[in-house]
């Protein structure tokens, strides 16, 4: 993520299943305007703890919402940056929290999704163990082809793995999908 967004134009960001808020809150350091989104209260509330160590400049520039990716609400077309990132649902579900992702994007917006890759249950490590939650490029592009975005990037990517929990040692790969779309300019 970090490697796809850096030297990116600041804007208005919508961070899809944020979690606890780390990428959220990196977006915000680069001076983008975010809003974190995830069902979890729990996350929510470790993510309220971080933004309170942050230094005010950052910490204004983070709003933190609860609620669901598959139906969240928002201004349509009013982000000029949508994240999701390693949000492992099943396809139905996948494609509801994509489709609103894409309706969230404003003209000249970027749509940015990266998660396990379905390859990574064979040829990688770490990662959910259930095939029904995990993704390739092509089923994301597939998800989203009704919405005439433009894909800039998609496919798998290599991650070196290293921290305790991924599976392995310091020369452990995880194999993701990423894909990276734009909204063309209205």
């Amino acid at each position: 993520m970090v490697r796809e967004l850096t030297g990116s134009t600041p804007g208005r960001a919508l961070d899809l299943a944020t979690g606890e808020g780390r990428n959220a809150i990196w977006l915000a350091t680069q001076g983008w305007e975010v809003t974190g989104l995830d069902f979890s209260a729990v996350a929510l509330e470790r993510a309220e703890r971080l933004t309170a160590e942050l230094p005010d400049e950052v910490a204004d520039r983070l709003t933190w919402r609860h609620g669901d990716a598959r139906t969240q609400e928002g201004p349509a077309g009013g982000y000029d940056l949508v994240l999701i990132a390693y949000l492992q649902l099943p396809a139905a579900d996948r494609r509801a929290a994509l489709h609103r992702a894409a309706e969230a994007l404003a003209p000249g917006g970027t749509l940015l999704v990266v998660g396990h890759d379905l390859t990574n249950l064979t040829e990688g490590v770490g990662g959910p163990q259930d095939p029904a939650v995990l993704f390739t490029p092509e089923d994301v592009l597939a998800d989203l082809a009704e919405y005439g975005l433009h894909t800039v990037r998609a496919e798998r990517v290599h991650r070196t793995v290293g921290e305790p929990g991924h599976g392995g040692g310091l020369t452990s790969v995880a194999i993701d999908a990423l894909v990276r779309l734009e909204r063309g300019a209205e």
